[in-house]
């Protein structure tokens, strides 16, 4: 791949929502090759914090009505809503896969938290570069139960792990939005000589 098709994918890369997804189902080994390429992102040390829980066929519309059953069981009556458990009941209905985000924290505790929460980041952002060079649409979300204990211990983290969010992922007919950036890059860089 060259440069040029490099800049092109990183500037398509879009969050599509998974209600614009089609239904339609990606081949498991195609996002197999995907884990692929989230597995060389780097990592200090070698911790490799990346854990990636696959949801496919019959375990997407289970993974959805255990997130909408755990928010069920973990919210206080006064601060349920049943537009959202319905919500998160069928969030993956049209999505090919769900893929939950995890960091498990490597076995170095002298490399912070936070560096292997960005390796994280990085190995999902190589993922999601990847879906978009085979036109697949693709959503990270961390709403619903994302930060709760309960979805920690429903994927079977340790306390030192965390849950970073969940990314949807399966084709769309729906128009891919132009990007755009609402603060001038002049903002976000400041150059030292």
């Amino acid at each position: 791949m060259g440069t040029a098709n490099l800049t092109s994918i990183i500037k398509q890369r879009r969050n599509i929502k998974p209600a614009s997804m089609n239904g339609k189902k990606i081949p498991d080994q195609q996002v197999q090759e995907l884990l692929e390429l989230a597995d060389w992102a780097p990592t200090h040390g070698y911790t490799e914090p990346w854990y990636f829980v696959v949801f496919s066929g019959d375990a997407v519309k289970r993974f959805c009505q255990d997130h909408a059953d755990l928010y069920k069981a973990n919210t206080p009556a006064d601060k349920f809503a049943q537009a959202s458990y319905e919500k998160l009941q069928q969030q993956g209905d049209l999505a090919s896969h769900v893929i939950a985000i995890c960091m498990k924290r490597g076995s170095k505790p002298a490399i912070p938290e936070v560096e292997e929460i960005a390796s994280v980041a990085c190995a999902t952002q190589n993922l999601w570069l990847g879906a978009t060079e085979k036109g697949f649409a693709g959503y990270w979300g961390s709403g619903g139960m994302t930060f709760h204990p309960a979805m920690k211990e429903y994927l079977s983290l340790r306390e030192e792990d965390k849950v970073l969010g969940f990314f949807y992922l399966g084709y769309t007919d729906e128009q891919v939005p132009e990007g755009r950036r609402l603060k001038p890059k002049e903002e976000k860089v400041k150059w030292e000589k």
